[in-house]
């Protein structure tokens, strides 16, 4: 089972992703901070599910 502080990171996460498009107004992002925002929050998620993938592996 998935801890509510994994489920947290990965909810502000998403939220962050989310936000450069809101942002952008649904363009992909203009800037290199917006760029880096974006891959910022976008590492931050797959560091996520490596996380939850890696725990459900070693619990079979």
């Amino acid at each position: 089972m998935l801890s509510l502080e994994w489920l947290g990171q990965t909810v502000a996460s998403a939220c962050w992703i989310v936000s450069v498009f809101v942002y952008s107004d649904g363009a992909l992002p203009e800037t290199a901070g917006d760029w880096l925002q974006l891959t910022a929050a976008s590492a931050w998620m797959v560091a996520n599910i490596s996380s939850a993938l890696s725990k459900s592996e070693s619990a079979e």
